[in-house]
Formats: C-alpha cells, structure tokens, sequence
C-alpha cells in the first residue's frame, strides 16, 4: 500500500468515526410514524362495537383480524400467533378504516368505495365465502345453504359453515349474518348464540320471531299479491302485510304453489344432507 492510500484510509477512517459521534438516538415514535407513512406498519385501535368493545388490527393491505379480546396485551398475543408479526396500539385509525367501522359496524351510511380487507392469507375457497358474506344487507341473515349456492357450490354447506367459522374479521365481514340452514340462528365464533342474537338485534332484527318460524316448519314467506317468495328477513317479504303473507315450508311447496323466487334474495332450498348445516 502506497504512502497516498494509506493517508487516504486514515481520511476514511476519521470520517467514519466523527459520523459515528454524530449519532443520537432518533425520537420516540419517529419508527412508527415512518412506517405509517409508508403503509407499512401493523396496528390497531379500540373502538366500541355493537355489543362491547372490539380491537381492529390492520396493515398495508387493510383489516386483518377483529376480535372482542379481555385486553390489549390478549390481542397483540392473538395478532403475532396469526400473522407472526407484532401490532401496536394508535389512538385513531387512519380515515379509510374509520369509514369501513362506520360503514359496517354501525351502518352509518351504505357501503360504498374500496373496502380494505387482508385476507391473502386464507385459502381462496374461504376469500370467496367471506366476500359473498359481505353481501348479506345488514339486517338481513342468509343460510349457509345460499351461501354455497351463491358460489357455484350447492352441496358444500359444510364447509361453508366451516369457512364462516373461522372469519378473522367478524362484525366487519359480518358471519352472524349467517344462520342454519333451517333458519334457526345457530352458533357465532365472537361470543356463542347469545351474541349472535344482540348482534342481530342492533341492527333491527326480531329474533325471537327469527327462531319462532323455522320451528313452525317455516323457512319461506311469499306474497299471495306479488306471487314471489323470499326469506322471512329479505326488505322485500318484511313489506308483505299480514293479510297477503303465505309461509312456505320449501322451494319446492312455493313453486308447485305458484310462486316465483325474489331476485333481490334468491331464495334456495338446502341439499338434503345438508339440512341442519
């Protein structure tokens, strides 16, 4: 090594050293707040929801889990056993995901725009379920049996119900919309029956009279005006008046009556195996 590079190293090496005695530790929330510029960052919020507070968790590519956790520290534990990363908490969700809580917990406006949901980690049999859950109208429930129907798939109720189940998102992707597919209301993965109901009753569901029909034999309600069907909770069957409903134990009984299926609801009768999914 040459006399010129080796005073050339020295240089290199007492820059270093003096950009080094520069270095301070950078402020407190500088990490997070770089992060959430790039949309690169996993966190959540607490809000209120429709039966007791919920934690939102969320990242770049949108809401990732949901859950009515006792505490904090139970949903950071939740979040990092699911997705492998740790989460952390803000005070206020960026305004994309406020109008998405606004939307689909409280029905403060219709559902409209972008809807941010990470689901790319589910198979894609359970992305589709969950997506054509989303388009059940609040205050209005469907059977699995539709469900399956829906996609193409009538005999696969099962695993519908399965799929249902596991939703990592509930109340935003909203399963207790989602009932047997006799029309009794069934079980819910955020809190049992119980929740299930007070769920369907915030958003202006008689369940008492849910539960009442199907234990009638009931799973159909047309219109002996219209000639049309639906499903007891379908806006059009709630504007029947008394006089012109006619409950309808089957698809079945309603067509050999007459009777044709509502377009908005698509009524379906379940396979027979499938009867009490």
């Amino acid at each position: 090594m040459t006399a010129r590079q080796m005073t050339d190293q020295q240089t290199d090496q007492q820059v270093q050293a003096g950009l080094r005695s520069l270095r301070t530790p950078a402020p407190e929330g500088m990490l997070d707040k770089v992060l959430d510029t790039l949309g690169l960052g996993d966190a959540y919020v607490r809000v209120e929801g429709p039966i007791g507070p919920l934690f939102i968790g969320f990242g770049r590519d949108g809401i990732a889990l949901v859950e009515r956790a006792q505490d904090a520290g139970d949903f950071e534990a939740a979040f990092r056993a699911t997705f492998g990363r740790t989460v952390r908490r803000i005070d206020r969700a960026p305004k994309l995901i406020e109008r998405v809580i606004d939307q689909r917990l409280w029905g403060k406006s219709k559902p409209s725009g972008p809807l941010p949901l990470d689901l790319h980690e589910l198979p894609d049999f359970e992305q589709q379920v969950l997506r054509k859950v989303l388009e059940i109208p609040r205050g209005e429930v469907r059977p699995y049996a539709w469900v399956a129907s829906e996609l193409g798939r009538p005999l696969a109720v099962r695993a519908v119900g399965n799929a249902v189940a596991r939703n990592p998102i509930p109340f935003v992707i909203p399963c207790h919309r989602v009932v047997r597919s006799d029309g009794r209301i069934g079980n819910y993965g955020a809190g049992g029956p119980t929740a299930k109901r007070a769920v369907l009753e915030s958003e202006g569901m008689d369940t008492t009279e849910m539960e009442r029909l199907p234990a009638k034999g009931v799973r159909f309600m047309g219109s002996d005006s219209t000639r049309i069907y639906c499903y007891p909770s379908c806006r059009n069957a709630r504007r029947i008046t008394d006089k012109h409903r006619i409950p309808l134990r089957s698809a079945d009984d309603a067509r050999h009556a007459g009777f044709r299926a509502c377009k908005v609801c698509r009524p379906v009768d379940p396979p027979f195996r499938a009867a009490v999914a």
